[in-house]
């Protein structure tokens, strides 16, 4: 997309931001564009479940103009050191911004929230905007150039979302079983009309026992689904000792593909954007599952 570039900015003038997931920092570039240096603390195949702050995140979010994290518990390890930084700098948790009412509650912590949001661009477009007020909030004079790439921005995702129900509603109903590592993908089931399974909870810090892999290998066989899906952020054990179970059942299931859940891919990539990420989920699952998707996406720009 092009950028509206303030008259009279330099590089210098930008305004410093520190964002905490891929996602975030994506979103953020897009609004910001040539106003805003963005840096990202965490990288591909990175899960921010468990990541904790290094002495470089320290260093970088204090010399920030603004800090955006997802919060809902996303950043767990991390939540302490991001709430004590709010009392003397510009912190937003954008995910937070979402209504309640269009949130999914997380049966792993009461009160708590499932804060995998980007996996609904609708719902991620809300963040979005939070992003574009922050950014305003904390740089007034880049008021018309951050509003300006947001309604373009903002434009892309819509398009994105009508790809992604096209494609995933090609896939037969009784197909609409997306199994993977961890509960990530619940905001995509209610988008999309999908049933999702994790072999783990919403955060990888749970545990999968092997009564959990036997659970689901009789889950495999009774609904007959025949492809499972694993995460590039999330380690592929589980589900490849629930594809070694069922096939000791007599029951041929494959890895339909890698998925990203809470990290996008390789900078300088399509899939290391966040409309690359989502097609390529979207993609990929629609193809695995009997659907019908162009091999190379939206923009057909997949590898």
């Amino acid at each position: 997309m092009s950028f509206l570039l303030a008259v009279g900015a330099t590089a210098q003038e930008r305004l410093a931001v520190v964002a905490t997931t891929g996602m975030i920092a994506d979103a953020a570039r897009n609004v910001g564009g040539d106003l805003v240096e963005v840096e990202a603390l965490m990288g591909p195949g990175v899960d921010p479940h468990a990541y904790r702050q290094t002495r470089t995140d320290i260093v970088a979010t204090a010399r920030a103009d603004l800090v955006l994290w997802n919060g809902l518990y996303l950043e767990a390890q991390m939540e302490e050191f991001l709430l004590d930084l709010a009392q003397d700098k510009h912190v937003v948790a954008v995910a937070e911004a979402v209504p309640e009412n269009l949130l999914i509650g997380s049966e792993d912590y009461e009160g708590r929230f499932d804060p995998h949001v980007w996996m609904n661009p609708n719902l991620w477009a809300r963040v979005v905007v939070t992003i574009r007020d922050a950014l305003i909030e904390a740089h007034p004079e880049g008021e018309a150039a951050f509003t300006a790439n947001a309604a373009a921005y903002l434009e892309e995702l819509a398009e994105l979302s009508r790809y992604t129900t096209e494609v995933l509603s090609s896939v037969p109903a009784e197909s609409r079983i997306l199994l993977t590592s961890h509960d990530a993908f619940n905001y995509f089931g209610n988008a999309y009309g999908f049933e999702v399974v994790g072999i783990q909870g919403i955060s990888t810090e749970s545990e999968a026992g092997l009564a959990r892999i036997s659970e689901l290998v009789d889950l495999l066989i009774e609904r007959d689904i025949r492809a499972v899906f694993v995460e590039t952020s999330v380690s592929d054990r589980n589900i490849r000792a629930l594809v070694e179970g069922a096939r000791a059942e007599g029951h041929d299931v494959v890895i339909g593909g890698e998925l990203y859940s809470d990290a996008m891919g390789e900078p300088g990539t399509y899939e290391g954007t966040y409309i690359g990420m989502i097609d390529s989920n979207a993609t990929t699952i629609a193809r695995a599952l009997g659907g019908a998707a162009p091999d190379t996406g939206m923009q057909g720009l997949l590898n």
